[in-house]
């Protein structure tokens, strides 16, 4: 079924957002060194009148962060320090394909469970999605490895597509009908030229994007199944350890990672029940009641952690759990490269 798409003029973009910002915590992409050789988006809550920031490409933090939170209260006597209002409407601007194709990770963990986890429930159920086409990317991106395309097609309630004089917005929700229908002076239906040039965009980055990833000559996504199954017990694991500093910043930066950990706090009148993010490459993470630790390696943990992502993912949700959005590459200060793991594996694995 073809989705709606309308035109909406750049100024008529941001009265759009100044009036959901009266009645939602609006999120936009912001930068933080326009100097910088390659820019850096961060979200940032906008205030007042905030002119909207279109990113070309993914920002900084992973989408997850708006829906669990490094460290949260999950029961106990409600702490705002530690759990905010789950019940606030938000908006966030500027995500992109990558990170909806991430996020179905998450839903499948927290949505689609035996148990419904119910504060990311109601965090996803006020959250409004508006997405935007790619018009640029990153040296580490590279989502068309997993057969991701730089502008999304599905997860969003809106997505923009930004032309010389404005948008097109794309319907993709029931929210997001419901949201044009109420400011339904600032849209018009879009025209077919408009259309097109949306499609000669997209079109036009996607071969320069190809042009980027080809001397690469990265792995297929069809085949790192095999790779990390055949290649278990292959020294690829322990070389590429040796540089693993286990700060875990390649799981609490990844879209798709979601693991957490369950503690108490002494808290007046009754103690609390914390949860924050917890790394499959910390020492402990695997450590039960008992002592026994079937990870004590790194070796082993990082291991894991790839076999997690492209063998258990693939046989349950039909799909890697990865979007080549680079963001583990970037955070690594050992220079672990999630592509040159991978490629080392198919090298090896070719010579046996």
């Amino acid at each position: 079924m073809l989705k709606s798409i309308y035109f909406i003029e750049a100024t008529h973009l941001d009265n759009f957002i100044s009036l959901l910002n009266k009645d939602h915590a609006v999120f936009s992409p912001v930068v933080k060194d326009p100097q910088a050789k390659e820019i850096d988006y961060y979200h940032k809550r906008l205030k007042g009148n905030e002119p909207f920031l279109f990113n070309a490409y993914r920002v900084v933090e992973p989408l997850k962060s708006f829906f669990t939170h490094p460290l949260e209260k999950v029961a106990g006597y409600f702490t705002p320090a530690y759990s905010p209002s789950v019940n606030e409407k938000t908006v966030i601007l500027g995500v992109k394909a990558c990170d909806l194709a991430g996020h179905k990770v998450q839903d499948f963990v927290f949505l689609e469970g035996v148990e419904v986890d119910s504060l990311y429930s109601l965090r996803r159920q006020n959250t409004i999605i508006i997405s935007g086409d790619c018009t640029g990317f990153k040296e580490v991106c590279h989502c068309l490895a997993w057969d991701i395309l730089p502008h999304p097609v599905e997860g969003f309630d809106l997505n923009l597509s930004s032309l010389n004089d404005g948008y097109l917005v794309e319907v993709g929700s029931k929210k997001g009908e419901e949201l044009v229908n109420s400011y339904s002076a600032y849209f018009f239906p879009a025209k077919e030229t408009q259309i097109a040039a949306r499609r000669i965009k997209r079109q036009n980055l996607i071969e320069q994007l190809k042009k980027h990833l080809i001397p690469k000559n990265l792995v297929h996504k069809e085949s790192v199944q095999r790779l990390v199954r055949d290649g278990y017990n292959l020294d690829t694991w322990h070389n590429f350890m040796l540089t693993c500093v286990e700060c875990g910043g390649c799981n609490f930066i990844c879209d798709t990672c979601h693991c957490f950990l369950l503690s108490d706090q002494e808290d007046a009148p009754v103690n609390s029940k914390m949860r924050r993010w917890d790394s499959c490459l910390y020492a402990n993470y695997a450590r039960v009641a008992g002592g026994a630790n079937p990870l004590k390696t790194r070796t082993a943990r990082l291991r894991f952690r790839f076999t997690k992502k492209f063998d258990f993912f693939v046989d349950n949700l039909k799909m890697p759990a990865c979007c080549g959005c680079g963001r583990c590459i970037e955070v690594c200060p050992g220079k672990i490269d999630i592509r040159e793991v991978l490629k080392d594996l198919a090298a090896k694995l070719k010579q046996t």
